[in-house]
């Protein structure tokens, strides 16, 4: 029994320190069971009876348990027994345009899309997946639109923009939270009744939380798009850019009947062929620290968890498309 009670202790101290990540159990061997949890320490192997003589009839001898089979934290197995990620990112950025929020432009935001991306958003962070959010405003105002109107300038009226992206922000906080998602709006510059000051490690930590964390106010400068926010805030895999149209074009769909929608673009091809999918600014940083980028429609429903799944939707930038995602 002093293998149970040290094997009891290991279990203890490791749950002292990992209590907020579930731990699953899997064999690896008679003589060995594997601890998977989600830490940046890799997994916990504790080795059981490989040294203490041969294995006891007592069926309360912990030489003698046998956890049953678990599939790790998103992993599936496929048909030959083999198991393969269910997930192609862990971490993901999602950029909703402010034209998006507004559905069908009969509102400046519409209540049914913003309760549609929350649910989106709860199903992929049920699986795991951290998200964060950056938030256009250009559905309540656009400052580069407004620019010299009754005698405004662009740094001006840049700022009222960033505002409408904090109530953008604000709304899509409160849809979210009403579904039980936990959720935290961090803007680019003090609004410290209405929202925390953007800290990036304390962003990270609302993250590894499981807390939905969104952006606002842009990049709290003048002169940058809120693209341009999202490339600055993506530190990780992916930024997942949803819109009101299925993805990146040859021409403009909307005067273009024949346009047709592209599947791949590298960065390259963005820029020369002066693409308007972000501004220059966006894209050159997400080419400079190989950050891909998905554009897609946000108002087809599912198609925020399957981007995140890897599968086949909109236009991808700067990067390919795997076997799977192909048959998808």
């Amino acid at each position: 029994m002093a293998v149970s009670s040290s094997l009891s202790r290991s279990i203890t101290f490791f749950n002292s320190i990992s209590s907020t990540s579930p731990c699953l159990f899997k064999p690896l061997s008679t003589n060995s069971v594997i601890v998977g949890y989600r830490s940046s320490y890799g997994p916990l192997v504790l080795n059981c009876s490989s040294e203490m003589g041969p294995p006891s009839s007592d069926p309360m001898n912990v030489r003698q348990s046998h956890f049953s089979p678990m599939t790790p934290f998103g992993v599936t197995m496929n048909e030959d027994g083999m198991s393969k990620p269910s997930l192609k990112w862990r971490r993901v950025l999602l950029k909703v345009s402010g034209e998006a929020l507004a559905g069908d432009q009969m509102q400046n935001i519409d209540p049914k899309v913003t309760m549609a991306i929350a649910r989106e958003v709860a199903t992929v962070t049920c699986l795991g997946i951290e998200v964060a959010i950056v938030v256009g405003g250009g559905n309540i105002f656009r400052g580069s639109s407004w620019a010299g109107s009754s005698g405004l300038d662009r740094s001006s009226a840049d700022y009222i923009g960033m505002l409408a992206t904090v109530m953008n922000a604000i709304f899509l906080q409160a849809t979210m939270e009403s579904l039980g998602i936990p959720t935290r709006v961090q803007t680019a510059f003090r609004m410290s009744e209405v929202a925390e000051p953007y800290i990036r490690r304390r962003a990270v930590r609302h993250l590894e939380k499981g807390r939905v964390v969104i952006f606002a106010a842009g990049t709290g400068n003048p002169f940058f798009t809120t693209d341009t926010a999202a490339a600055l805030r993506c530190a990780e895999k992916v930024v997942l850019k949803a819109t009101n149209v299925d993805g990146v074009y040859d021409d403009d769909p909307r005067h273009i009947p024949n346009a047709c929608l592209l599947d791949t673009l590298t960065y390259q091809e963005v820029t020369s062929k002066e693409l308007s999918v972000m501004d220059l600014t966006a894209i050159t940083l997400c080419q400079e620290n190989n950050i891909p980028v998905i554009v897609f429609n946000l108002g087809k429903p599912g198609n925020i968890s399957k981007a995140i799944r890897g599968e086949r939707v909109g236009t991808l930038i700067g990067g390919t498309r795997n076997s799977e995602a192909a048959r998808t």
